[in-house]
């Protein structure tokens, strides 16, 4: 009786999952239509920093590497799509993908400290990374132009020009439900349960056949490969980046956005990103009191919520849990 139960409720669960997700997205459709131009501007801010979250919860939560180098990821793939735009003359769509490519490379790069080094020490040398990459952000002339930053070209897809925030906004929106969608596939496959045992337990991992070492470069690839996604979203939609857009600020903020939207999990990636993107600007006009939020909302949820935000949605929406959330 009760697998019959089960099997009937299977389908209904599925149906009523797709039906919000249907309605989700049209109220997510809807929403430039609310906005003014610098509203629709944080809208776009928000869905690049979601990706961000996404690229750098892979490496933070799912496999737990206390790895630094999503800056670096981010710089890549920014300038690998304003290269290919400005100076390759390249379609949007083909940058993007080498924006994916480069943070991939980069990530597989990062991947081989990994393999030998552990907590504070990966962390010094990923951040060196991110630092040796700005370094040649700034020395790289003929390519980068320098401190001056690099122009970034309006975009086309399909011929169509993304020449205001709106058009942008819908072109982000599809690139950040695609990036959602194919980690949470990825996630609820073999390699996303050879992740999270790796996470759990290394040496019992590698004691059933699993190899922790080809487990962390494919993180650490999809990680860059996403993040660097995120980098060529965020290059056009400053229309300009330098190597200050791309410095220990810019980590710091990912670091916070993970942390207080929950580690190890898709719904608090998005929640936190959206949080610490729209609160600088309900700030905005009291001196000082940005970095103060952030700094106690962060000790708080340390101290009180340790799953973060998603810990919280979890026990409000229990349907909205991920399957591998970090307790």
């Amino acid at each position: 009786m009760s697998d019959a139960l089960a099997s009937r409720s299977a389908p209904i669960g599925w149906m009523r999952r797709t039906g919000l997700a249907v309605l989700g997205l049209a109220v997510l459709a809807c929403v430039p239509f609310g906005l003014n131009d610098y509203q629709q501007y944080i809208a776009n801010l928000m869905l690049v920093y979601v990706v961000v979250a996404v690229g750098f919860n892979i490496v933070l939560g799912y496999i737990g590497q206390l790895a630094f180098a999503n800056a670096a990821f981010f710089g890549v793939g920014a300038y690998a799509a304003a290269i290919a735009m400005g100076r390759g003359h390249l379609p949007f769509l083909v940058a993007l993908a080498l924006a994916a490519l480069a943070g991939g490379c980069a990530g597989a790069l990062i991947s081989l400290p990994a393999q030998r080094l552990r907590a504070y020490y990966l962390a010094i040398a990923t951040l060196a990374f991110g630092e040796l990459l700005r370094w040649t952000y700034i020395h790289a002339d003929a390519l980068t132009n320098g401190s001056t930053g690099l122009a970034v070209p309006t975009a086309y897809v399909f011929a169509i020009p993304l020449a205001t925030d709106r058009a942008k906004y819908y072109l982000f929106l599809v690139l950040t439900v695609l990036v959602l969608w194919s980690t949470a596939n990825l996630l609820a496959s073999r390699f996303g349960r050879t992740l999270i045992a790796v996470r759990e337990n290394e040496p019992a991992a590698g004691s059933v056949g699993i190899s922790p070492s080809s487990a962390k470069v494919f993180a650490f690839v999809w990680s860059g490969a996403v993040v660097g996604v995120a980098g060529a979203m965020f290059a056009v939609l400053l229309d300009r980046i330098s190597p200050d857009s791309f410095d220990l600020s810019q980590l710091l903020l990912h670091f916070t956005i993970v942390m207080i939207g929950g580690l190890g999990s898709l719904v608090g990636s998005v929640a936190g990103a959206v949080l610490l993107t729209a609160l600088p600007e309900l700030l905005r006009d009291i001196p000082g009191m940005e970095e103060i939020a952030f700094s106690v909302l962060l000790i708080l949820i340390l101290l009180f919520l340790p799953g973060g935000l998603a810990g919280l949605i979890e026990r409000v929406v229990p349907w909205l849990r991920d399957r591998y959330f970090l307790e």
